[in-house]
């Protein structure tokens, strides 16, 4: 009779310029899933195109351990959909991402796997506190609240993407033809079951954040025009009061005009300020706009989440060419 199969823990880590952190997350990421006997398990390592030592590295994390798994993409693909595919193409009962810079705690990873066992689909790292910028950590707060009232999908405040998901969920995941995909508002759109748990987000190890205001601009419009129809429905009701508010200081000047004839000089001055106001807010709605329209062309183009380059210790020849095989 054969012995009952242990359940596979997938631990996915997405990697760019990660030198000085890819040996280290492994190592640590190992450790404690060797502490784990009763789940095999592999590690899952994706760069987008990094530019460092990290894809040497990674050949030698592999050769050393055939668990590790590894995925170079061809170009950088961004920091959703590299993620993302990369969750996808775990063959895991549930997958695990974490980031290289030790920024999300390896430590809870025992804590998350005890909550699937008890039935949760999805198991969230919620930041409740950081030790890096403190008013970064304010900015974002203030970013997820808004985007929680507007939208109409239940966002979850200070999710970046750590946690557990169960293969149902993934196999959701799998499914979704999304070449731009969010995973934030999609686990609070589509998850099952979910356990939420805090942690105080420790500083980066080594190496400077990828992240810049351009990126974090980047991701604030992805998840504005994935979820919600605030800009737009500002632009509307923002425009018919302006209108009004023209309306009324224009027949506010006509009726100073007729009454003071000789005595009321407007002048250009007025027409000059309104002019530009008008301008510049139809300016600004415009970019708005622009930035749905852009979104919708992203997805109506149907591209891949990433193009691969190579792929390392995918032994089957369906793992080998990107293809899900049929769990046990």
């Amino acid at each position: 009779m054969n012995a009952e199969r242990k359940k596979k823990v997938s631990i996915m880590i997405p990697c760019y310029n990660e030198e000085e952190n890819i040996e280290a997350i492994t190592d640590a990421v190992m450790a404690q899933m060797d502490a784990l006997p009763q789940y095999d398990y592999e590690v899952l390592c994706i760069d987008n195109c990094s530019t460092d030592r990290t894809r040497p590295l990674l050949r030698g994390i592999c050769a050393a351990h055939p668990q590790v798994r590894a995925i170079f993409n061809v170009k950088n693909f961004g920091q959703f959909n590299s993620p993302y595919y990369g969750l996808c193409q775990t063959s895991g009962d549930c997958a695990i991402s974490i980031c290289a810079d030790f920024q999300d705690p390896v430590e809870l990873i025992p804590t998350f796997l005890q909550y699937w066992e008890e039935g949760y689909q999805i198991v969230c790292g919620i930041k409740t506190s950081s030790r890096e910028n403190p008013l970064m950590y304010r900015l974002r707060t203030m970013y997820y609240k808004l985007i929680k009232r507007f939208s109409k999908v239940d966002q979850i405040e200070h999710f970046t993407g750590f946690g557990l998901y169960d293969r149902s969920f993934l196999d959701v995941m799998r499914q979704l033809d999304d070449p731009t995909p969010f995973i934030r508002g999609i686990v609070a759109e589509l998850g099952g079951r979910r356990k939420e748990v805090p942690y105080e987000q420790p500083q980066r190890r080594a190496g400077k954040t990828h992240n810049n205001w351009y990126t974090l601009y980047d991701a604030a419009m992805l998840s504005v025009t994935s979820y919600t129809k605030a800009g737009m429905r500002v632009a509307v009701f923002g425009g018919m009061i302006l209108a009004f508010l023209n309306l009324l200081i224009g027949l506010v000047y006509l009726v100073m005009k007729l009454i003071y004839w000789d005595r009321f000089d407007a002048g250009q001055a007025p027409t000059i300020i309104i002019i530009s106001l008008m301008c510049s807010i139809l300016l600004a709605f415009m970019g708005f706009l622009g930035e749905y329209i852009s979104a919708i062309n992203l997805r109506m183009m149907k591209r891949p989440l990433v193009i691969e380059e190579e792929r390392i210790n995918f032994d089957s020849p369906a793992e080998a060419a990107g293809e899900e095989e049929p769990h046990a």
